[in-house]
């Protein structure tokens, strides 16, 4: 009788790239809406939120940035595909600048909540326009096979950003240098 070995308990299965993207987006878009429906008297839920949300989008637009767009990037076909890379690169630069501003913010402060809602606002057009586009588009270009090796790569880097909370924290602001700089003069006149 052959002895049944089963290695997913040492090591889970992997996803692909855009299984563990699409699973970061409903992360954050659930975060989000949990914190839209707080109150400024909620000053704890709102900070603890906060920290989970700048957590997740820094580890989430570190892994995109850092992976996922470049190889999407190499297999780019037509300008559409160019089209797509750089307008999710460009919504990551506007991430990078709104995020700092919200926990800049006193979470009791009446523009609090409309930081929040803009952050939401943003994160979801940007997640579904990768879902509706730009996924798709890399399922094709990228294959089966391609997208399991990536979705491996993604997590490892995610896994190692999460040891690493320091690290973690400036994941976002340091993945771009024109993020980090637009984000250092955007916190000075929002401030």
């Amino acid at each position: 009788m052959a002895t049944k070995t089963n290695h997913t308990k040492s090591k889970p299965k992997t996803q692909d790239a855009i299984g563990l993207l699409e699973q970061d987006h409903q992360t954050v878009r659930k975060l989000l809406r949990e914190l839209e429906e707080t109150t400024a008297r909620g000053i704890k839920k709102r900070e603890e939120l906060r920290s989970k949300i700048a957590e997740e989008v820094r580890i989430h637009a570190a892994i995109e940035e850092e992976i996922f767009y470049p190889a999407f990037r190499e297999v780019a076909e037509n300008e559409e595909d160019t089209k797509l890379f750089f307008e999710a690169t460009e919504e990551h630069g506007l991430v990078h600048i709104v995020l700092p501003a919200l926990e800049d913010t006193d979470p009791t402060a009446d523009e609090f909540g409309a930081k929040a809602k803009v952050l939401k606002d943003l994160i979801e057009h940007h997640a579904e326009e990768e879902e509706s586009e730009m996924l798709p588009r890399a399922r094709k270009l990228l294959g089966k096979e391609r997208l399991m090796e990536l979705g491996e790569q993604m997590q490892e880097r995610k896994d190692s950003l999460k040891r690493t909370r320091g690290v973690a924290a400036d994941a976002g602001r340091s993945s771009s240098p024109r993020s980090a700089s637009a984000s250092k003069s955007s916190k000075a006149k929002m401030a």
